[in-house]
């Protein structure tokens, strides 16, 4: 089982507002699922290899994933509200869709969406900046979210942050 397909099958099935779910966008709210799971269970829901860049946490992995299927998904670009392009994506009508997703990444997912579909755009991503591994660590370095997680919930607990100054 691809679990990064099947969160993103479970990600377009569930989310309310599928109409502003961007590229952008659903990468973003993969890697808050990855750093909330690696939080509460020690280590990230799918297998991505989180880089962060100029436009903090992103990866290929997530369109490459969805490009890669069509005969799942369907790709679609339109304007967004700004007047540039932006790609939207839905689940193709199947009687046959099946998502395998465990009780853990559904808890995690459902949280994280309930959590952050109503946010317009720049509010959403001062969430995801606002995260440890962005908060302390520099740009274009890969995000570990597993030991991240280690090292969040250790300055959680005795207050010690070792990155001040």
């Amino acid at each position: 089982m691809n679990k990064l397909n099947e969160l993103i099958k479970y990600i377009l099935v569930k989310y309310p507002k599928i109409e502003e779910l961007s590229k952008p966008r659903l990468v973003k709210l993969i890697y808050l699922i990855d750093w909330k799971h690696s939080i509460e269970f020690g280590e990230q829901y799918t297998d991505i290899r989180w880089i962060y860049n100029h436009y903090g946490p992103y990866v290929n992995d997530v369109i490459n994933t969805i490009k890669n299927n069509p005969d799942i998904y369907e790709v679609y670009t339109r304007e967004n509200p700004y007047g540039g392009i932006t790609d939207k994506f839905n689940i193709k009508k199947s009687k046959n869709l099946q998502i395998n997703i465990d009780i853990k990444g559904k808890k995690i997912t459902d949280f994280i969406i309930e959590k952050t579909f109503h946010i317009e755009w720049s509010n959403f991503i001062s969430i995801v900046y606002s995260t440890y591994p962005v908060r302390t660590n520099l740009k274009y370095s890969t995000l570990d979210l597993k030991s991240l997680a280690i090292e969040y919930k250790a300055e959680k607990t005795t207050g010690n942050n070792v990155y001040k100054k």
